[in-house]
């Protein structure tokens, strides 16, 4: 948890009392929890004032465990139920050997893998299945380039596309080809000797996660009438969350990629994923038939949580950092 906001050595780890669970809500025994840059973004004070929770908060937002008791108006999950969630945003606090969750959110665990894998799926899957087909609308055979592909939310990305029946263009490092071609990827285009956009044109679509400079290189990428979708940079300025007083600010800070959208015809979509149980359970479907493989990093006891997340600020984690729960 954190008193104030900075770097990894604000964080601490303390006894607090067990949370209260509603009527809707389901008490999970935390067995994994994932981390994700949401975390350290809430750390730096980076989302606020999308999001604007109250010092102190216990960080985290994936988690994977087993249920302890439900609230009056559950019934779909059960005591002993083993279950995965990505947390309400305005509530988190997977970083924890109890939370707390709205039934909404949880949904049963993939039964073929165990509670650090289930852990690295909800954020990045839930991400990478509404960018693909929830707010892009993609269509099978369609031409879809994923950026950063090794990445937490890549890897799963490129596997939930192909499950789409898209065809996967992404980008990685020469050393994690074998990796990100092992998962589906079509073709390959190392960043670091190859140009991206003589390589990547005409695209259908652009999922990217990176934002900012990449939003503006993306958009020039994709044909007349195709779409980035973007999860990492600005929101737009009529986004619901943001506040009066922040709206101008925005506006000015997307004028390029307004600009960008207007010359290149391409259309731009920010996401901001929702936790949903209903798609869970699809991904855990996927899992369980085989289709779709988290693919864990580097596990992490909670007592060296500083270091997990030193390690996920580094951006060269292959997958997913999950930090287990005694």
């Amino acid at each position: 948890m954190i008193h104030r906001y900075g770097g990894p050595e604000v964080l601490a780890v303390q006894d607090v009392p067990a949370p209260t669970p509603g009527p809707r809500d389901v008490l999970i025994d935390v067995r994994a929890a994932s981390l994700n840059p949401i975390d350290y973004k809430f750390r730096e004070r980076k989302v606020w004032p999308v999001l604007r929770p109250r010092l102190p908060i216990v960080l985290g937002c994936d988690v994977a465990g087993v249920v302890r008791s439900v609230g009056a108006q559950v019934d779909t999950l059960a005591v002993g139920d083993e279950v995965f969630a990505r947390l309400e945003k305005a509530r988190m606090g997977g970083l924890a050997e109890q939370v707390a969750a709205d039934v909404a959110v949880v949904a049963k665990k993939p039964r073929s893998v165990d509670f650090v894998e289930a852990a690295a799926i909800p954020l990045a899957g839930l991400t990478a299945l509404q960018a693909l087909r929830d707010t892009a609308a993609l269509q099978p055979g369609q031409r879809v380039l994923v950026h950063a592909g090794a990445g937490g939310v890549g890897t799963l990305a490129i596997q939930i596309a192909k499950i789409l029946g898209l065809v996967v263009v992404t980008t990685t490092s020469g050393k994690n080809r074998e990796l990100v071609a092992g998962l589906g990827a079509d073709e390959v285009i190392d960043y670091t000797t190859e140009d991206v956009a003589a390589k990547a044109r005409d695209l259908d679509a652009v999922f990217d996660t990176l934002g900012d400079a990449s939003e503006l290189r993306s958009l020039a990428m994709v044909k007349r009438g195709g779409i980035v979708v973007g999860v990492s940079g600005m929101p737009d300025p009529d986004f619901a969350l943001l506040p009066w007083f922040a709206r101008p600010l925005v506006w000015l800070r997307t004028r390029a990629r307004r600009a960008a959208v207007a010359r290149t015809g391409a259309r731009f979509a920010y996401l901001f994923m929702r936790p949903d149980a209903d798609e869970l359970a699809e991904l855990a479907a996927w899992v369980d038939a085989g289709r779709l493989r988290p693919v864990v990093h580097r596990r992490f006891a909670l007592t060296d949580v500083k270091a997990a997340f030193a390690e996920l600020e580094t951006g060269r984690a292959r997958g997913k950092i999950v930090v287990t729960i005694p």
